[in-house]
């Protein structure tokens, strides 16, 4: 955000607070109507839970409709009870049945019920089939506000028919064409439709080249899809082509936002989030401790056995202790391009860029890329092995045991997802300290084995 924008909110929420305290009603609602509702949000969520509840009741019920599509299940229940059961119905009829369906996902039961009643039946209906839907795929995010037209009526009638039902849909950049048994046949856009004379039939002016997704689909999948064909809204389809809903691009910024949010967790090893939607600080705690310790037991049995690899080569250390000098070093460079390769090979799995051949050239490149900057750092660390020791034999092991092991890390770094992908593990999984953890094991053991290789020459 910019620093003058958000500067500028700061400002506002103040004297939010101000004319909360002097009851000011004139004021406070001149500042609303003046600010974006997600920005109206985004200071209700910095406010205290009582100077909250006292904001949120200057709104009007179109204005609160609104800022409760943009705030957490918690917030939005504790809110909507602020007004009465009439007022609470008009909101929720202002508000997109997807959008309503994403707050009450993370209710109780009890609270989702009371809800639900307070829709009307056409409402309530449609939300209660959209919580049949796993919340990560097509079916759980998308929307039944939308407009199909028939592919027998003409242009003139289907202009007609979107002027009284627009109001009610989620978009109509695209309108999508179905047969007598409401299975999808083509798109046609609102330009199109326009321009095309009134006498003709949708049929004649659609294109039956429409992309589309299946209700089952993993949200992720259906990312991609709008990314790739570069669409404002996809159609949702059953298995029997039947259009049963609408997922538009707002819809898919959250998913790449949830989803990249996802990866970067389960990468730094750690399982969900730990902030969002849990005020409680014990619970908080809690769940931290439960995200992060699975991973970082791993990393003490790895550590533990890297442990029982220098203990094995204890002979080594006696015939010359500096030998242990250098072992943070080697552990540090090979976890470090470890990690770059496979965060790079993780992102360009989530991204869809790694297929077919390009396996094969994904795992050259960054073998090579090690080779390389493997061959750099070894001739550095050589170098400064003799200027700080003076042992040119043991410098000689330090450099090639790097230049081992930096080549080694990559390949890890980079094989690890991809073994992980094939075999139906989430790729994001190959975290920090999974690889981290590896390749020390695996530097510990290049570098004694090569210093036993030399130990006579050492002593």
């Amino acid at each position: 955000m910019d620093k003058k924008y958000e500067d500028m909110l700061i400002e506002e929420a103040e004297l939010l607070l101000k004319y909360l305290k002097e009851k000011n009603a004139i004021r406070i609602s001149e500042i609303i109507e003046s600010l974006h509702v997600v920005d109206v949000a985004e200071i209700l969520l910095q406010l205290e839970e009582s100077e909250r509840e006292e904001l949120f009741k200057y709104l009007s019920w179109e204005i609160a409709s609104e800022v409760l599509q943009e705030v957490d299940s918690e917030t939005f229940n504790s809110l909507i009870k602020l007004f009465s059961n009439e007022q609470q119905s008009a909101i929720l009829d202002n508000m997109a049945d997807d959008d309503i369906v994403d707050l009450l996902g993370d209710l109780s039961e009890i609270n989702r019920d009371e809800i639900i009643s307070l829709l009307d039946l056409e409402s309530a209906e449609d939300v209660k089939e959209l919580l049949i839907y796993d919340e990560d795929t097509a079916g759980g995010i998308m929307t039944k506000d939308f407009i199909a037209l028939s592919k027998d009526i003409t242009i003139y009638n289907a202009i007609e028919l979107l002027r009284e039902t627009a109001p009610t849909a989620e978009t109509i950049y695209y309108v999508f064409v179905v047969d007598q048994e409401e299975k999808l046949v083509g798109v046609i856009s609102l330009r199109e439709l326009i321009v095309a004379k009134p006498n003709k039939l949708v049929e004649d002016v659609m294109s039956d080249k429409v992309i589309y997704v299946n209700v089952f689909d993993d949200q992720e999948e259906v990312a991609k899809i709008v990314s790739k064909y570069d669409l404002l809204a996809v159609p949702v389809v059953d298995y029997e082509m039947k259009m049963i809903g609408l997922i538009t691009v707002d819809d898919i910024i959250d998913v790449l936002e949830e989803e990249a949010t996802e990866d970067i967790l389960k990468f730094a090893g750690a399982n969900e989030p730990e902030y969002y939607e849990e005020n409680d600080f014990s619970d908080r705690i809690f769940k931290s401790v439960k995200a992060r310790l699975p991973w970082l037991i791993i990393t003490i049995f790895g550590g533990l056995l890297s442990a029982q690899i220098i203990k094995s080569y204890q002979f080594v250390l006696d015939a010359n202790t500096t030998v242990a000098l250098f072992m943070p070093i080697l552990a540090g460079m090979g976890g470090n391009v470890g990690t770059q390769s496979s965060t790079l090979t993780v992102r360009s799995i989530a991204v869809g860029q790694i297929k077919g051949n390009e396996i094969l050239k994904t795992i050259t490149h960054e073998i090579s890329v090690g080779f390389i900057v493997g061959l750099i750092s070894s001739v550095i660390a050589g170098i400064a092995a003799v200027v700080l020791n003076g042992d040119k034999i043991l410098a000689l092991i330090v450099g090639i045991a790097m230049w081992i092991n930096m080549v080694t890390a990559a390949t890890i770094g980079t094989l690890i997802p991809l073994i992980f992908r094939k075999i139906g593990i989430d790729p994001a999984v190959a975290s920090a300290p999974f690889i981290t953890t590896t390749i020390d094991i695996t530097g510990m053991s290049i570098y004694y084995a090569m210093a036993t290789l030399m130990i006579v020459k050492l002593a």
